[in-house]
């Protein structure tokens, strides 16, 4: 058994040094794991690497347990029991569905006590991969999301491709071979570090579900306080309406926003969806919206307490059309119950402001009036900017 270990440099502001007050723990209790195998299946494959990584003495270090050959396998699990028997919390990736039943197996083979047993467990892969199709990831592979962050390997192996390198290792005992062998999961382990990151994402999808629920009113004046800012994942510092030609020429209107994002983002993000477009870089973010200068109607949802007047195409309430002639006036149905009003719109996608705007009484497509109200208030315009985000990313 080749048994080795080695420190990590980090940065002072390092996301891993966030862990313990995250998880209400201390770094000394953290293990980061990951091993190498010959195969995917306990019963015929063997276990020929284990990489561990843990604090000491104010630093982090990585520590490595090879079996030169697969009948070092008991050795090299009976050594990471004795090392791992006092931390608290295992980190891993994808390791609650392959490495950690995998030692599981091995344990229950060899009759090994679980050092697993009073341990809590962070899986990184299962933290990332519920945003997926929000990062827009090809998949949720190690690599990939190390490639995502911008983080280059020396290492250019997969685990599989190595399983031929391990078994002519355990003939020739080449020192290339076991240098390849030894940097792959060095890397592995090493790289959870960065990966780990990735929690800044699901922190920043989460925060949009603290969104307030109750609809604004933009009929009146709107309450704003930097208490109310601080609620919001993004925060507008300047809104602005912007002209252009589409690509068939015709002019077309948006409102353009650059907001500042409080808690910055490990790599860029970016959406667009139904016309609206974002980017997030940093502690900056663009966005830009249609800006729709139309005719829309509100429904009144009271319809039986109003009459229509169909030759001016809108809605009174009774106590006033009860004075207008009955020749000119018809009960009202959901369907023309409606005052129109011409002035600028935005979309929104549920109802976030109020009252809201329609063009026809089925359609499901909601608008709200951009006044003055709207307009003066940076809490409100950032409340939509955090409301299109979240609708570009489908949280």
């Amino acid at each position: 058994m080749i048994k080795t270990s080695e420190g990590i440099v980090l940065s002072g502001s390092h996301f891993v040094r966030t862990l313990p007050d995250l998880l209400n723990c201390k770094p000394e209790d953290f293990l980061f794991i990951d091993i190498e195998t010959t195969g995917l299946s306990p019963k015929s494959a063997d276990i020929y690497l284990i990489g561990c990584a843990y604090h000491d003495n104010g630093n982090w270090h990585v520590c490595q347990f090879f079996a030169e050959t697969p009948d070092q396998e008991k050795e090299i699990l009976e050594a990471f029991i004795e090392f791992s028997r006092e931390y608290k919390i295992l980190i891993h990736f994808n390791g609650d569905r392959f490495d950690i039943p995998f030692l599981l197996a091995k344990f229950e083979k060899y009759g090994l006590s679980n050092p697993f047993a009073h341990m809590s467990s962070l899986d990184i892969y299962k933290e990332v991969k519920p945003y997926k199709k929000q990062l827009g990831l090809l998949d949720c592979k190690q690599k990939t999301i190390e490639l995502y962050l911008g983080i280059q390997r020396e290492d250019k192996y997969d685990g599989g491709k190595l399983i031929p390198v391990y078994q002519d290792y355990t003939v020739s005992k080449d020192a290339e071979k076991l240098k390849l062998l030894m940097l792959h999961n060095y890397e592995d382990v090493k790289g959870m570090f960065d990966v780990l990151t990735m929690l800044k994402y699901k922190e920043f999808f989460n925060s949009f579900s603290k969104l307030p629920k109750e609809a604004v009113r933009t009929d009146a004046e709107i309450p704003s306080s930097e208490e109310l800012l601080e609620l919001l994942p993004v925060r507008a510092k300047k809104v602005q309406a912007n002209y252009y030609n589409d690509i068939d020429g015709t002019q077309k209107k948006e409102v353009y926003m650059k907001l500042s994002v409080p808690k910055p983002l490990p790599s860029s993000l970016s959406g667009n969806l139904d016309g609206c477009y974002f980017k997030i870089d940093g502690t900056e973010a663009v966005l830009r919206v249609p800006l729709y200068e139309t005719t829309l109607k509100y429904f009144y949802s009271n319809y039986k307490d109003y009459y229509y007047l169909p030759q001016e195409d809108t809605a009174l309430h009774k106590s006033i059309a009860s004075f207008v002639d009955k020749d000119y006036r018809v009960k009202a149905s959901p369907e023309n119950c409606y005052t129109k009003k011409e002035g600028q719109y935005l979309q929104e996608w549920n109802l976030c402001f109020a009252p809201f705007f329609k063009s026809d009484y089925n359609d499901k497509n909601i608008f709200f009036d951009l006044n003055e109200n709207m307009k003066k208030s940076r809490f409100a315009m950032s409340l939509y900017a955090c409301h299109v985000i979240a609708h570009v990313l489908e949280l």
